[in-house]
């Protein structure tokens, strides 16, 4: 009998776009069972020095509506082995963008011994959630009379 694999990815998903849902449908289509974490407010907030638009209640509830995702996990911190020990999973999937940076190559071989295979999907390029903030923050600047209308 084939064993399962069990997938495993993280994100903050906020505003969600087109690359994140890439990420996820790449990351399903190599694995049985995929696994996502969302980062809590909190670790935004430690390790990006901001908060996020959409609290962690609707980007996690926002993940979960997706077919291609089988389990949502909140995300307190960044230790993957942690995640491992809980998760138990075969393969991690992380956008290309990361792939050669000191942190994810030694992931890779913290991982390796485990026989935990570390995939780098396709990074869709000219989107991200910092643009689209920043496209937002521009745009209300311009325009303060719509800084009311949303209120």
């Amino acid at each position: 009998m084939k064993k399962s694999i069990i997938g495993y990815t993280t994100g903050v998903f906020d505003m969600f776009h087109i690359g994140h849902l890439n990420i996820l449908k790449g990351a399903r289509e190599r694995c049985d069972h995929l696994i996502v974490g969302v980062s809590t407010d909190e670790l935004v907030r430690s390790e990006k020095n901001k908060s996020p638009v959409i609290p962690y209640e609707e980007r996690a509830a926002i993940i979960e509506a997706l077919q291609v995702v089988d389990r949502v996990v909140p995300q307190y911190n960044k230790n993957k082995m942690e995640a491992w020990q809980q998760y138990h999973f075969d393969r991690m999937f992380v956008g290309s963008d990361w792939k050669g940076t000191d942190a994810w190559n030694a992931f890779e071989e913290e991982f390796r011994p485990l026989g935990v295979e570390i995939v780098y999907l396709p990074h869709t390029d000219g989107i991200s959630s910092t643009k689209l903030t920043r496209i937002i923050k521009d745009l209300l600047d311009e325009h303060p009379e719509m800084r009311e209308e949303s209120r």
